[in-house]
């Protein structure tokens, strides 16, 4: 199998870099780390569902309540002590790369890159050379949930996220025993036997046998839907004798499409309290709270909120805007705008109410 190839390891400095045919990956940071924690983050999807958006823009590095989705889910593991993390990525992976090397220059930041999307289950596997017998804490690149990093850190066994759904049809679905612990789980069952859904957060103490199960996976072509699954591995995992735990999260941010992105906003910023670069200071305008407004902007005969989120130096001009997010470098003129997502890059004018446009791209809604 290509992934188990053998792979060249080259040290300058600080640096480490490994090369396959099969994929390249990049470390950078120091290897000295005393954390035996290390934790993977697959980011590798097109984010199809969040189209225009996600055809300049990873999915990952969408903007949200003044942050972006990969930066919440980072600094939630680095808050927990988590130092050392794995991205898979795939498209658009190098921008993935800038911006955690620009924002988190302190992490010992891996970058594996998977060649074809062929599910969750053969990203992770990608890593088994950069793990090798620590721990693994896995959380999906579009996985926004509240709940105590630390806590689920500090219990001694493997932990699934869950949470109570009504329809968990389009879920991997876990099966709980009266006292917490996991009997079973299925990927999207037609047919549920349970309402729990996972939610995408995987504590693994027992890494070395989550990859053989994921080996056995593809290498007896156990797919589900297509794609070597995560879930048909930890089920692998469950028939070996390994235990698994739930914990629940708290609240779990869909962040999958565009209504409910919007949704998470305003219920994200309503968490954070919003927030405005200091040194705004707005002509004419009203600010509605909660709102997040980047440095750099110029807003002027507005109103603005509530549960907005204004990317850096854009300028806003006699317009409303309200449940809705902007993105960096925009420019809107003469607008009303309320559940819209604006790209980067932007330029609208005129009148309207709802829209989803991705970057560079400039709209005139005025009379011709």
């Amino acid at each position: 199998m290509p992934f188990c190839l053998k792979r060249v390891r080259l040290r300058k400095k600080n640096k480490i870099h490994y090369f396959t045919r099969a994929n390249w990956q990049c470390s950078v940071g120091s290897d000295d780390n005393s954390f035996d924690m290390k934790a993977i983050i697959p980011v590798a999807g097109a984010g199809t569902k969040l189209r225009p958006h996600t055809y300049t823009q990873p999915k990952a590095l969408i903007p949200l309540a003044g942050k972006t989705i990969l930066s919440i889910i980072v600094d939630q593991l680095m808050e927990a002590g988590i130092t050392e993390f794995i991205f898979i990525v795939g498209y658009l992976g190098e921008k993935i790369q800038d911006f955690v090397r620009q924002k988190y220059p302190q992490l010992t930041a891996h970058f594996i890159y998977q060649n074809e999307r062929q599910g969750i289950g053969h990203a992770v596997l990608l890593s088994r050379g950069i793990v090798g017998d620590d721990e693994l804490f896995i959380v999906l690149g579009d996985t926004i949930c509240e709940y105590d990093v630390r806590d689920v850190l500090s219990q001694p066994h493997s932990l699934l996220g869950v949470k109570r759904v009504d329809d968990p049809r389009n879920f991997g679905v876990a099966e709980l025993e009266d006292d917490g612990s996991i009997e079973r789980v299925v990927e999207k069952p037609q047919i549920p036997k349970s309402n729990m859904a996972l939610v995408g957060i995987y504590r693994i103490r027992e890494a070395s046998v989550l990859f053989d199960c994921l080996e056995n996976n593809i290498r007896e072509h156990v797919t589900s839907y297509g794609e070597y699954s995560l879930t048909d591995a930890i089920e692998c995992m469950i028939r070996s004798g390994v235990k698994f735990r739930a914990f629940k999260v708290q609240n779990w941010f869909d962040c999958g499409k565009k209504e409910t992105l919007l949704e998470s906003n305003a219920k994200l910023l309503k968490k954070f309290g919003g927030n405005i670069a200091p040194e705004h200071q707005f002509e004419n305008t009203i600010i509605i709270q909660p709102v997040s407004i980047a440095p750099g902007c110029d807003i002027r005969n507005s109103i603005v909120g509530p549960n907005v989120a204004i990317g850096e130096k854009t300028r806003v001009n006699y317009s409303i805007v309200k449940d809705s997010i902007i993105g960096s470098f925009a420019d809107l003129f003469d607008i009303v705008l309320t559940h819209s997502l604006i790209g980067s890059d932007t330029e609208v004018k005129g009148e309207s109410r709802s829209l989803n446009i991705g970057d560079n791209t400039e709209i005139d809604l005025g009379e011709s």
